[in-house]
C-alpha cells in the first residue's frame, strides 16, 4: 500500500563557493594557469589586469525595483565544470620574475613508435590490423597482459574480426621481433628470454643465461644460486658471467620510451631563500594572478538598472550580465582564499622545520603529521593534505614535494623524537654499506640501528624497508 511521510532530516551540504575552493586549493600552477585561462576564455566579465574599481555591486541593486534581476538565485551562476583537458598557458605574473620551470623534451609515444615499424612485419593486410590492435592492448612497460583467448575476444566483440589462437600467437610472434627487443612478451620470464634470444650466440655463458631463464628461472628469481650451480654443472665463476649477462637485460622494455612523453615539468609553488640564517618563503607570482571584473559589464548592468523598459528580452540581458559578474567575483574570491590557504600552510611548516631548512640537513627534520599542521593554523585536515599533496617548494637543496616534510616520529634511547625519514636514511644506508654476499637480515639490522641509539623493532625496519622498496635480504644476495 503506497502512502505519504514527511521527513525531516538535517545534512551538511558544500556550497559551490566552498566546491570551487577545494578545487582550486588541489591544483598545481600550471593547471591554476589552465583553469584561469580557460575561465577567462568562458566568461566575458572576468579580465586579467589590476582591479580598478570597488567590487561592491550595491550600486546596481539600488537602481531600478522594476528588474527582478536581483531576486535571481545565485547559486546557480557558480561554473563547476572539470578543467578541460585541452593545453593552454598564460603569462599573469611579473616580467622581473624568473622562470621557475624545468624544461622537458617531447617526442612520440611508446605505442606510436610500435606503430610506426608495422610497415617492417611481412604479414597479410588483415593480419597488419590485428597486429595493430594487439600493439594497443601492450602496456607503457612493454607488456602484453592478456592472453590469446583473451585477444580473441576482444577482436570479435570491439573490431567484429573472428581470429583463430593460433593465427594470433603468430602474429603476436611477429610484434615480439619489433624493437625495443622484449616488447609483446607476456611475462618477465618471456621478456628476458627474447633478449638473450636475440643476441649473437658465441659465448658459453649466454648459453648458460638462456637454460637460466628458460628452464630453472624459478630458482634464479629466488637467488637460488648454489642449487643452480648443480643444475648447470658450472662452477660460481661461470655461474657468475652468466648472471651478469641477464642483470644488463631490461625488465621494462617499454620503459624507457614511455618516460619521455610523460610530462615531467615541475614549477614550484613556493620559492625560499635562506639569508644569513633569515628564512623567507614566498608564493610563486604564477600562482597569485591579477584578475579584475571587467568595467564593460559593470556599466552594461548599470545602464540596464536606470532603465525604465520592462521588455522581457532586457530582463533576459540583465540576468545573463549578473550571472557572469556574480561568477567573476566568486572566481577571484577563490584565488583569493586559494592564496591565503597556501600561505597559512606553508608559513606553518616552515616555522616547525625551520632548523631543516636553514641547513639541509634531514636529520633535522622534526616529526610531523597533518594535524599538527591543521590545529596550527586552525584548518580542516583534508585541506592541509590537498595542499601538501600537490605542492612543491623550490630551496636551496633542491625543489622537495610538501608532503615529504611530514613524517611520523620515533623515540631515541635519549628520548629525544626523531622523524622516520631519519630512520629510512640510517636504514638505507645501512643497506647500502652491507656485504652483499652476506647481506642483513630484519633482526640484524634492527640490532644496528639500537647500536646507533635508535630503537627500532624488527616489524618497523621491515614496514620501512617495504616503504624504500628494498627487497629481503635474501633477494640482495649477491655471488
Amino acid at each position: 500500500m503506497l502512502k505519504q511521510q514527511l521527513q525531516i532530516k538535517l545534512s551538511q551540504k558544500l556550497s559551490p563557493q566552498q566546491i570551487q575552493l577545494m578545487k582550486m586549493i588541489q591544483l598545481s600552477t600550471l593547471e591554476l594557469e589552465q583553469k584561469i585561462e580557460a575561465e577567462i576564455g568562458e566568461n566575458p566579465a572576468l579580465e586579467s589586469g589590476k582591479e580598478e574599481l570597488s567590487n561592491d555591486f550595491s550600486e546596481l541593486d539600488n537602481g531600478n525595483e522594476n528588474l527582478e534581476a536581483s531576486k535571481i538565485d545565485i547559486d546557480q551562476y557558480v561554473s563547476d565544470t572539470e578543467i578541460p583537458s585541452y593545453k593552454l598557458y598564460t603569462n599573469n605574473y611579473s616580467g622581473d620574475k624568473e622562470d621557475n620551470a624545468i624544461p622537458f623534451s617531447g617526442g612520440i609515444s611508446f605505442h606510436q613508435f610500435l606503430s610506426q615499424q608495422i610497415g617492417n612485419l611481412i604479414l597479410p593486410k588483415e593480419e597488419i590490423e590485428i597486429a595493430k590492435f594487439i600493439i594497443g592492448s601492450i602496456d607503457d612497460s612493454g607488456y602484453l597482459r592478456r592472453n590469446n583467448e583473451e585477444l580473441s575476444d576482444d577482436l570479435a566483440f570491439t573490431q567484429n574480426i573472428i581470429v583463430d589462437k593460433n593465427i594470433i600467437e603468430k602474429i603476436v610472434r611477429s610484434v615480439q621481433s619489433l624493437e625495443p627487443t622484449g616488447v609483446g612478451a607476456r611475462t618477465l620470464q618471456e621478456c628476458l628470454l627474447l633478449q638473450l634470444l636475440k643476441k649473437k650466440k658465441d659465448r658459453p655463458e649466454l648459453d648458460t643465461a638462456i637454460k637460466i631463464i628458460k628452464v630453472h628461472f624459478n630458482l634464479f628469481s629466488l637467488k637460488h644460486y648454489q642449487k643452480l650451480q648443480e643444475k648447470l654443472s658450472v662452477n660460481k665463476e661461470e655461474l657468475k658471467k652468466a648472471l651478469d649477462i641477464i642483470s644488463k637485460l631490461n625488465p621494462k622494455p617499454g620503459g624507457a620510451l614511455a618516460s619521455i612523453n610523460q610530462n615531467t615539468q615541475i614549477v614550484p609553488d613556493f620559492i625560499l631563500t635562506v639569508d644569513e640564517g633569515e628564512l623567507n618563503v614566498n608564493l610563486n607570482q604564477r600562482n597569485a594572478p591579477e584578475l579584475r571584473i571587467s568595467n564593460t559589464y559593470r556599466e552594461m548592468l548599470l545602464g540596464y538598472s536606470k532603465s525604465d523598459s520592462k521588455l522581457e528580452s532586457q530582463e533576459e540581458a540583465v540576468q545573463f550580465i549578473k550571472q557572469k559578474l556574480d561568477s567573476a567575483q566568486w572566481f577571484i574570491d577563490a584565488i583569493k582564499q586559494r592564496h591565503q590557504t597556501l600561505s597559512l600552510t606553508i608559513n606553518a611548516i616552515i616555522e616547525i622545520q625551520k632548523e631543516y631548512f636553514i641547513t639541509g640537513d634531514e636529520k633535522k627534520l622534526k616529526p610531523m603529521i597533518l594535524k599538527d599542521i591543521a590545529d596550527k593554523i586552525n584548518m580542516d585536515i583534508s585541506t592541509i593534505s590537498r595542499v601538501a599533496s600537490s605542492k612543491y617548494i623550490e630551496t636551496p637543496y633542491g625543489t622537495k614535494l610538501l608532503k615529504t616534510f611530514f613524517s611520523e616520529g620515533l623515540k631515541k634511547e635519549d628520548g629525544e623524537d626523531v622523524s622516520s625519514i631519519e630512520i629510512k636514511n640510517i636504514l638505507e644506508q645501512l643497506i647500502l654499506e652491507e656485504n652483499k654476499k652476506k647481506p642483513l637480515t630484519d633482526n640484524i639490522l634492527s640490532t644496528k640501528m639500537k647500536e646507533k641509539g635508535y630503537i627500532v623493532a624488527r616489524r618497523t625496519v621491515a614496514k620501512y624497508r617495504e616503504q624504500l622498496e628494498i627487497p629481503v635480504a635474501r633477494l640482495r644476495k649477491e655471488l
